[in-house]
């Protein structure tokens, strides 16, 4: 039988998609997309997280198009403490006379900078560890599994701040000091479904043909782990962005005159009672983005769960 890529004629693409008895692995590979991509659709909630995120993700891709004024330039003489709606402040003046809407349109791409690069540094660091420790075992799991556990007795803040203070303020070294205290969750789910794939028919059959350690690890243990530390990713980013916008109000993360949201927030908290606009818009703007990431990853979680897709 000759393998088929495509649907039939007389087979919708749908049938052919969600085929029991696929003709090739593009077909499966396909169709277990798009049983994913249902589940995902049946969760309204977690559409609207996708879309805040691909919003979000757009606004950074073309600042310098939505942008009405430049972010880190003002008027003090005619524009400092504008209130919203006031000419061409939409969101209103800081007390630089700096347009506060351009400064958070700015703004995203730090923040998309943080989240990305945190998550490509401590994602990959606690897969390593947490499968290296779970297939080893013995006094490997055990040392592996007591550092992890020295990072999570301390408070991701508080361990974030030590490190920053230690390597200097800056947006470079705040990135640095939370990929350092993120990884040690992933790790211990990497453990975890590590512990429970490594006694498998699967792996057993795999080591019979003679495959090393470090290939069933990386070729087929890691992949099995994935699904899960997405889901995990995509629900601590919120945490990233309140800890990288704790790190600005604090003066340890993005220094002035970078439109960074916690920092925004901290040059605004003087004005809190009568100018609430400097501290509050930047703050919604948080709220949104902390919002979206959370529902976009219950609903991952919700449709890469095998639990859930066999019911």
């Amino acid at each position: 039988m000759t393998a088929n890529a495509s649907p039939s004629p007389a087979m919708s693409r749908r049938e052919w998609l969600l085929s029991d008895r696929p003709q090739s692995r593009l077909q499966a590979r396909l169709g277990r997309t798009y049983v994913t991509w249902r589940q995902f659709t049946a969760n309204r909630l977690a559409v609207v997280g996708l879309l805040i995120i691909v919003a979000l993700l757009f606004i950074a891709a073309f600042a310098d198009v939505l942008a009405t004024h430049n972010p880190v330039v003002g008027d003090l003489r005619n524009a400092r403490l504008l209130p919203p709606g006031t000419g061409e402040f939409w969101l209103g003046s800081d007390d630089q006379g700096r347009d506060i809407y351009s400064r958070l349109i700015y703004g995203s791409r730090l923040t998309l900078l943080v989240v990305v690069l945190v998550a490509v540094i401590s994602a990959p660091v606690g897969l390593i560890v947490g499968t290296v420790s779970g297939y080893a075992g013995g006094w490997v799991d055990a040392t592996l599994m007591r550092i992890t556990d020295i990072f999570l007795a301390f408070p991701k803040l508080v361990l974030a701040l030590a490190f920053v203070a230690a390597l200097g303020p800056g947006i470079q070294n705040a990135i640095i000091a939370i990929a350092i205290t993120s990884w040690p969750p992933y790790a211990r789910i990497a453990r975890a479904e590590t512990l429970t794939v490594r006694r498998s028919d699967y792996i057993s059959a795999v080591k019979l043909m003679g495959a090393s350690p470090l290939r069933i690890i990386v070729r087929h243990v890691m992949p099995l782990c994935i699904s899960s530390l997405i889901v995990r990713v995509t629900l601590d980013m919120a945490g990233i962005i309140l800890t990288a916008a704790g790190l600005g109000f604090l003066g340890l993360g993005a220094q002035p005159p970078l439109p960074e949201w916690g920092a925004m927030i901290a040059s605004g908290r003087r004005f809190i009672l009568d100018q609430w606009w400097v501290a509050a818009m930047p703050g919604i703007a948080i709220l949104i983005v902390s919002l979206g990431f959370n529902l976009l990853g219950d609903g991952l979680r919700d449709a890469l769960d095998p639990k859930e897709s066999g019911q």
